[in-house]
């Protein structure tokens, strides 16, 4: 579920054609793609490009900003502030393109640039805003900003300009700078470690079988889809389990074959733990350099220099808002262990066969034959109706659709970087083209695991560009010619990624620094999470819901079944997911001489949990430490929580617009409005405030996770 944004948005240096350093070579990254939309030429990039590309990219920003630090007129606005925000166009460019690609369609000579150019663009990122000329010409024209009469949004990119200087340092003596350009240098070096281990352990952790009776409560796809899974791999004969990102994997909840189950769930919590891929060494280290450059920068912990600028605005208030949550999460969630293992023992006593306590390899197989009992309905049942390409067109654009009168053309004459990837052209209401919308679904061993969007090219007025965006998911290829039949939540997943893509799609500000999703975590999640709601609301799913091979709609009385069932096990999930949140913040509130060897990672884990009140074996983090991509290798660190908090504003929303109306236009454009097309022109409250009319409220999101009135 996450969004990746090369070089962290909040704080990296943005944007300009202007200044870039001229194509000398044929190297395509090196001049703004001529092809609709300024995508990327796919079809002519070579792995050999990328190195020159960012060595010619960041010597073309170093000359940019020395112009803007020597500049012999007065600082002012126009050509100090507005001058950043301008600058570094082809960095940016190159910087996002490669960042996608060796996320979901990576090769070691990537990895190895990746390794080596990490270190590259934190010093080159340092260079920038450590130069001391170039802080004392922004600091000027900040100190003047009563006078200088300002629009709403350029007094918002100033004060965002002001604040990157500051959090990175621009402050500190000479001396300090330079252990912070050190620390910087670590830091980028560890984490990308940490991303490189983790693809390497999942793709080593699949769990392959070598009888296809094994794979018994798969469906006909799925075990086609391991076979096609294995024979990627040239493992003849047998049949391939990829692990998912996550500690728990979907296919768990289908395979009746408990040793199976076990061995793959042991394959995933045991990732990353020892051989060459061990992350505990990495993951502490990263804890502790982080810890120290935060108290260089004047902080108690990496937790409160990072939620600072978030909208939560200190740990505490993250915190607490977790823990509401806690009582009424865990308390279902034993009450649902109770309930399994009843199921588990009824099941031994009517096969006369030894029954057994429930074990974490078990809780998604017998919760899904209880929610089968008590619904009367499985997934096998309900798959045919969730066909991917329907769910796209029919259910994901149809909303797009009917709130902001978007409509989307395939373009199949457009390059691709894989042949499953599909390119979609976004015309707006008035039948002008607004962006491209790029959609990469399937899973591959050279793909990070979850979902997330990203952007190659952001909107913004001052330099005339419009956004181009991608949503990435891992659902499992079938065989050539074989239908793609999703699960609800994969359902789901697909609306929370394209609300993502329409924040950024809908962006309309002049300053690309502003743009979009340039958001903070614990806001970004906004959008998508909100936009989620429309897989379940009755008048999208008539549209998108129907059987693959009749075309006959899915009945109410099923889908209503399947709506119910989704708060059936909402101790879980919500126990799961606040577990992770709350050990994030238990990592990054250390100050560095409280983190703990590596070989006490586990032992620190289990405190944290127990001290948070989140400690019930039974249901696991939904990461432990060692593959918690988000907070170790992504922009997430200290802001797991940002999931959580955002949905209370997600579900405020949704309680507003079922009140006004539902689906309309009407609805959608005031969203548009006020929300989706404002990037960060105003801080993230005062968005949503100006939205919904008044502060948040927890209410509908206990009510819409089935934990209202404590469960």
């Amino acid at each position: 579920m996450r969004m990746v944004l090369a070089a962290i948005l909040a704080i990296a240096p943005v944007v300009s054609v202007q200044g870039a350093p001229a194509a000398t070579s044929e190297n395509p990254l090196l001049r703004l793609s001529t092809l609709p939309y300024h995508i990327p030429p796919f079809d002519r990039i070579r792995v050999t490009d990328y190195a020159p590309a960012f060595d010619a990219a960041m010597r073309g920003q170093l000359r940019e900003v020395a112009a803007i630090a020597h500049d012999p007129r007065p600082p002012d606005f126009q050509n100090t502030i507005v001058a950043l925000d301008r600058s570094g166009q082809l960095l940016l460019r190159v910087g996002f393109l490669f960042d996608e690609l060796n996320s979901n369609n990576t090769s070691p000579e990537m990895q190895a640039i990746d390794t080596e150019y990490a270190v590259k663009r934190s010093a080159h990122k340092d260079a920038v805003y450590l130069d001391r000329a170039l802080w004392r010409r922004l600091d000027a024209v900040y100190a003047k900003r009563a006078t200088l009469k300002l629009n709403p949004e350029s007094r918002q990119l100033l004060s965002r300009w002001h604040a990157r200087f500051v959090r990175a340092g621009a402050r500190l003596g000479a001396a300090d700078q330079a252990r912070l350009r050190d620390l910087n240098a670590k830091i980028a070096a560890l984490t990308t470690r940490f991303g490189q281990n983790l693809l390497k352990a999942t793709a080593a952790g699949a769990v392959a079988v070598d009888k296809v009776a094994d794979l018994d409560g798969l469906s006909a796809a799925q075990v086609s889809a391991a076979a096609e899974a294995a024979q990627a791999r040239g493992l003849k004969g047998q049949w391939l389990i990829p692990l998912e990102n996550t500690t728990q994997q979907a296919v768990l909840s289908q395979l009746t074959n408990r040793a199976l189950r076990e061995r793959i769930y042991r394959a995933s919590v045991q990732r990353c733990l020892g051989g060459d891929a061990d992350n505990t060494g990495v993951l502490t280290d990263i804890v502790r350099v982080r810890a120290e450059r935060a108290a260089l920068l004047g902080y108690p912990s990496h937790a409160a220099y990072m939620i600072e600028d978030e909208s939560a605005g200190t740990p505490a208030a993250a915190r607490d808002l977790l823990t509401q949550a806690v009582p009424a999460a865990v308390g279902r969630a034993h009450a649902e262990a109770a309930e399994l293992q009843k199921a588990i023992d009824a099941q031994a006593a009517a096969h006369g066969t030894p029954g057994f306590a429930l074990q974490p390899w078990d809780w998604a197989f017998y919760s899904e034959a209880v929610r089968k009992a008590r619904y009367d309905f499985d997934a096998g049942e309900v798959a045919p109706y969730f066909e991917l390409n329907h769910v796209v067109q029919d259910g994901v654009f149809y909303a797009a659709h009917e709130l902001y009168g978007l409509t989307f053309k395939e373009r199949k004459d457009l390059p691709v970087y894989r042949p499953e990837v599909r390119v979609f052209e976004v015309f707006d209401a008035d039948g002008k083209g607004l962006a491209l919308f790029i959609a990469d679904y399937f899973a591959r061993d050279n793909k990070q695991g979850g979902a997330w969007m990203s952007a190659y090219m952001e909107q913004s007025r001052l330099l005339g560009l419009k956004a181009v965006v991608s949503n990435n998911l891992n659902i499992p290829k079938p065989e050539p010619g074989q239908p793609v039949f999703l699960s609800f939540d994969e359902v789901t997943s697909l609306f929370h990624e394209f609300g993502h893509a329409l924040h950024g799609m809908l962006s309309d500000v002049e300053y690309p620094s502003l743009s979009g999703a340039e958001t903070p975590p614990d806001f970004v999640e906004y959008p998508s999470q909100y936009n989620e709601m429309w897989a379940r609301e009755p008048q999208v799913v008539a549209h998108f819901a129907h059987h693959y091979e009749t075309g006959a709609p899915m009945p109410p009385q099923l889908m209503a079944k399947v709506l119910a069932a989704q708060q059936f096990n909402a101790g879980y999930a919500t126990t799961e997911y606040l577990a992770a949140a709350l050990l994030d913040l238990s990592w990054y509130s250390l100050t560095a001489a409280q983190v703990p060897a590596p070989a006490d990672v586990s032992a620190f884990e289990n405190a944290a949990l127990k001290t948070a009140g989140v400690d019930y074996a039974l249901v696991p983090p939904r990461y432990h430490s060692a593959y918690f991509h988000h907070i170790f290798d992504d922009d997430y660190s200290a802001g797991y929580y940002a999931y959580f908090w955002s949905e209370v504003f997600a579900r405020d929303t949704g309680a507003w617009l079922h009140a006004h109306g539902g689906l309309t236009r009407a609805n959608g454009d005031y969203l548009r409005k006020t929300v989706l097309s404002r990037g960060r022109t105003a801080e993230p409250m005062e968005l949503f405030k100006n939205f919904y009319g008044r502060g948040p409220e927890i209410g509908p999101l206990l009510e819409y996770r089935g934990l209202a009135g404590g469960g």
